[in-house]
């Protein structure tokens, strides 16, 4: 009888363990750390935060961007993107490119097993951010 109450007891505790659905914070900041298969370049601080408003903004590289999106569930995707014209060198440029590109073609989120949020292109590999930390 001791042990089937123990059990029950632990059965309720671990129930009310049970995670709740991870979901993408809205007005929090989220740094880039891969776009595809290539890492930033080093002092690269590319960003995005979604508003609750349906907008999303952040730094790019060199320029500010701006865009409306949806999300629905694991479903995410942004409408034409904007951004300043702020010229910089060559390489950040082109990397700034390929950004803005891929975040496009982004179709779906998901959280990684190290808690890194994914964002999705149709094919190939994601845009991998981490939550700025404050």
């Amino acid at each position: 009888m001791r042990r089937l109450v123990l059990s029950a007891l632990i059965g309720a505790g671990l129930m009310g363990c049970a995670a709740e659905p991870v979901q993408l914070q809205q007005n929090r900041s989220y740094i880039l750390e891969w776009i595809g298969e290539r890492p930033l370049m080093d002092y690269s601080h590319l960003t995005i935060t979604l508003g609750d408003d349906g907008r999303a903004y952040g730094n790019a590289g060199c320029n500010h961007w701006f865009a409306p999106y949806t999300l629905e569930g694991d479903r995410l995707s942004f409408g034409k993107i904007g951004s300043t014209r702020k010229l910089c060198g060559p390489a950040v440029m082109e990397q700034e490119t390929r950004f803005l590109q891929a975040l496009e073609k982004v179709e779906r989120w998901d959280i990684s097993p190290i808690e890194q949020t994914r964002f999705w292109p149709a094919q190939g590999k994601p845009l991998r951010w981490w939550l700025e930390e404050g």
